[in-house]
């Protein structure tokens, strides 16, 4: 894949961070019923993220988790014959909270809704808001997020890359052309 555009840079995704954070608190006054869960992995890395800055403006310290959403996923056997399952991290009563669910890049909108199936197999939280980094359009269920780092339009022969230090070494999003080849795949 050939890089057409860089979008976020590292102070960029920090100024985007910071701002979800700020909106996330002006909106849900009730801070003690507040928590933040990612999917996992980069929604994951940007929860945690998103949970300091929290602690850093509020000084409150929300309680945190992750999920991994690979056996919720509607095309399990289109990803891998044998999928790699991870753990889902949430050591707290999700019951009568506030859930601010994580995820890094917004497109269709399948990997929210098996998030949201798995949330709720763990208990009732009171509300359910969706915070993303990236919303690149192009939705196939009726999602739309609460706090959005920035809106990025895009075609559905471009692709959002999100690197993040926690696990590429770097913090930047770019758009990419997908290569001739692999288009047919994409759809």
């Amino acid at each position: 894949m050939r890089i057409k555009s860089k979008v976020l840079d590292k102070d960029a995704i920090q100024r985007a961070i910071k701002r979800i954070a700020h909106e996330i608190l002006e909106k849900n006054e009730d801070k003690d019923t507040l928590a933040v869960v990612g999917i996992k992995y980069r929604g994951a890395f940007l929860a945690e993220r998103i949970a300091k800055e929290i602690e850093n403006i509020a000084k409150i310290k929300p309680p945190q988790g992750a999920l991994d959403i690979t056996l919720y996923r509607d095309d399990l056997t289109q990803v891998a014959e044998q999928p790699v399952v991870h753990s889902t991290e949430i050591d707290f009563n999700i019951d009568g909270k506030d859930i601010i669910l994580v995820d890094d890049v917004l497109f269709t909108g399948r990997t929210v809704r098996c998030a949201l199936d798995e949330l709720i197999d763990f208990g009732r939280p009171r509300k359910i808001q969706l915070a993303v980094l990236i919303d690149r359009g192009h939705r196939e269920l009726p999602i739309r997020p609460d706090y959005i780092g920035k809106n990025v339009p895009t075609s559905l022969d471009e692709v959002v890359e999100l690197k993040l230090v926690e696990s590429e070494g770097i913090d930047e999003v770019v758009i990419c052309e997908m290569r001739p080849d692999l288009r047919s795949e994409a759809t």
